[in-house]
Formats: C-alpha cells, structure tokens, sequence
C-alpha cells in the first residue's frame, strides 16, 4: 500500500525530470563567465583561455600536506594564498586552482620581462621545512607533473624557476637543497651545458643574470638566489666558476632565444 504522503510513480518520475533539468541549467550557469549587465550580449569565438608561460616552485615551510592544504584553502595570518599544485612529501599531487585560473602563490617580483608572475605563471608547493632533502617520491612526481605541464599547457621546459630567483631577498624557496640539476637532467629548467668555458674579456656577468631573467635592484640577494639554483650553495658575491655558468647559460639563451617574456 502506498503512504499517503508519498506521490503516485508518475508524479515522482516528473520531479526527477524536474530536478535534474534544474541541475543542469545550475551548471551550465557556473560554467558562464559574468557577462556586464549594462552592455549587449553580442558573443563572439575569437577569444582565449589564460596561456601560462612559466611555472614557479616553492617550498611550504611546514610540517605536513594536510597543514599545508588548510594554509593554501584558508585566510591565514599573513592573507590568503594558494598555489595550483602542492606535492606531498610521499609523491602524492594536490591541485587546489585551475590551470586557467590565477592562484596567488608569487607576490610581488620580476622575471625577465613578467612583471605579475602570477597571471603568467603556475605555482607547485612542495612539501617541505626548507631545511630537510627533497624526497625521492616528491621529485618523481614533481617531474611527472612538470612533463604533464609543459606539454599540456605548452609552456616551454626552461621556463622552470624557485621563487627566490624573481623575488631575491624576499624569498628563499625552494632553497639550496632543491635538486635543479635532477630536473636539468630530466629535461627541466635552464642549465649550464658541459664544458663550461672562461668567459671572454669584457663580458659582463650582470647583463647575463639580467638575460637569464634575475632582477638587479639587489645585486647581493640576487648572487644568493643564483648561488642557491645553480651551485647549491651560500654566498653574495660572484667568482670564477659563476662566471663561467653564467657565460654558458648566456650563450644557451642567445643561441635558442628563450629570454623570459609575458608572451
């Protein structure tokens, strides 16, 4: 026997027709940009998604994933960040904001010729105190992300960098102990190619560091940034062997035109 409040098997049928029309047009209004209320809706199909064209790398400096997701999902003391990808320490990959989408996980600093990194750029946090090695898992899956990346989104291998190398000085991720010529190897990142050469009378290692897309304003901090990325070292003042990495890396981006533009 039917209870007497439930509706008969045609009427049931017809509110599920009407529920699921209603989910429907809900999401076809979250997949509608906000169009101006004020102008004429005149659509046309000559327009384009957001195109990253570099991808930023970070340490968390905390102690878990779970406490780095709630930072990156929450308003916290220092205001709300966020970051597209987060890497736990054990390989396992988080994606907290669309590709297409601006996370902000930069800040202020230059790059070359970007000036607002986080409208051209992805950013991938790792899961790290800044003062322990990367795991092996996290870099395997690091690079498995990087490869899904580039060639996904078409954002090209060199364009790979730590947020200490645009904002020297104000930042210091991924650190010293990040493994850049594990990516280099891999086939990511901007690196000095064997055998690296004395540099020729004249040149100049600041027009170098400006081409590779280091800022200049500080030169000190800058030196730290670059000694950190490329020798895994400390330090603010350049020798020999700097000059030399920066004399081969010079040539690499002369030679392949890969300056670090906006697109």
């Amino acid at each position: 026997m039917r209870h007497p409040f439930e509706l008969p098997a045609n009427r049931r049928l017809a509110w599920r027709w009407v529920a699921l029309a209603l989910i429907l047009l809900l999401a076809a209004c979250a997949r509608t940009p906000p169009r101006n209320p004020i102008a004429t809706w005149v659509p046309s199909p000559n327009h384009d998604i957001r195109r990253p064209v570099l991808i930023v790398l970070h340490f968390t400096n905390q102690h878990s994933a779970q406490e780095s997701l709630d930072t990156l999902r929450t308003r916290n003391s220092g205001g709300p960040v966020s970051s597209h990808y987060l890497v736990g320490s054990d390989g396992h990959i988080y994606q907290l904001v669309s590709d297409q989408l601006r996370a902000w996980h930069a800040g202020p600093g230059r790059w070359g010729t970007i000036t607002d990194v986080n409208s051209a750029s992805i950013g991938i946090e790792l899961d790290n105190d800044g003062s322990t090695p990367f795991a092996p898992p996290q870099v395997a899956s690091l690079l498995r992300l990087l490869g899904d990346l580039t060639e996904r989104l078409h954002i090209p291998r060199t364009q790979i960098v730590g947020h200490e190398d645009f904002a020297p000085g104000r930042k210091d991720d991924p650190g010293p102990l990040f493994p850049w010529k594990q990516l280099a190897d891999a086939g990511f990142g901007l690196w000095p190619q064997a055998p690296l050469l004395d540099p020729p009378a004249g040149f100049d290692p600041w027009m170098a560091l400006g081409l590779v897309g280091y800022p200049l304003e500080d030169r000190a901090a800058t030196v730290r940034a670059f000694h950190h990325h490329f020798r895994g070292m400390q330090g603010d003042t350049l020798d020999a062997e700097d000059l030399r990495i920066l004399y081969g890396l010079a040539q690499q981006i002369e030679s392949a035109g890969n300056t670090p533009t906006a697109g």
